[in-house]
């Protein structure tokens, strides 16, 4: 047990020693002939920064269009310097870089840059969802308006509602190679869903108080109250066009009748 403790505080403070910018070398580091002890653990710290800086970079295409891949990347070693993987597995590292970029002095001009990139995140979420098949127009032709309204939904499980300040849908299109690129004429915030209802992600552009709508089914409402909050908030709601929206995108799992018993 002392020898397994022993060899895990040894790990601890290699791994502790990698990412201190100090240079600084752990207890118990020794070279053969040639480079110092030092310089050999300075190329290793330099190697495993760099490898997870560009793997973290690697999630984030769109954006290393925006910036450009050096800028990309040299924010990411920064970030992994401050907040290392804390698991060998590296699929849901970087959740937090957008934060850091949001606050990075030298992105300041692009305020929109950490939206993207947390669309971003959703299009990779929704890759690695489960798979499940969702409803479709036919499914919902046996309901009738007032039974309908008294039930709830559920979304798709690729399903994220992502709301911004400014076009990132737009942004995210012309990037990405889907729309020309070209000046944005009207800056005006977006609400973006990201579904992947059968192989492919799929970026929609959600119509005004979409997000509203969809956030309030996914907390449980039923669709008459999830309606009446989208309209309250956003008066050029429509529910024919959410609804029809709802279904076409393949974000519409499932329909619970627990709300149905009429009061």
């Amino acid at each position: 047990m002392h020898s397994y403790i022993q060899s895990q505080g040894i790990q601890l403070q290699f791994a502790s020693a990698l990412l201190n910018t100090d240079g600084s070398v752990p207890r118990g580091i020794v070279a053969e002939a040639g480079l110092s002890p030092a310089r050999r653990f300075a190329i290793h710290r330099t190697n495993v920064v760099t490898g997870l800086a560009e793997a973290l970079a690697s999630a984030f295409p769109i954006t290393a269009n925006i910036v450009g891949a050096e800028f990309l990347t040299g924010m990411a070693r920064l970030f992994v310097v401050e907040a290392p993987p804390l698991s060998p597995a590296l699929l849901d590292y970087g959740e937090d870089f957008p934060d850091f970029v949001e606050q990075f002095p030298q992105a300041a001009e692009l305020p929109y840059l950490a939206d993207v990139m947390r669309l971003e995140l959703a299009r990779r979420k929704a890759y690695h969802a489960a798979d499940a098949t969702p409803l479709k127009g036919a499914d919902l032709a046996g309901y009738d308006a007032e039974s309908f309204a008294r039930s709830s939904a559920r979304l798709h499980p690729s399903v994220t509602i992502l709301s911004s300040d400014h076009p990132i849908v737009t942004l995210f299109a012309m990037n990405a190679g889907e729309e020309p690129l070209a000046p944005i004429e009207e800056w005006n915030a977006q609400d973006a869903l990201i579904v992947r209802p059968f192989l492919s992600v799929h970026v929609h552009l959600l119509p005004p108080g979409g997000a509203v709508f969809l956030h309030a089914l996914v907390s449980g409402a039923t669709f008459a109250d999830a309606a009446m909050l989208a309209s309250t908030e956003t008066p050029a709601f429509s529910l024919t066009e959410n609804l029809a929206g709802l279904v076409s995108t393949g974000a519409l799992l499932a329909i619970d009748h627990e709300n149905n018993s009429a009061s």
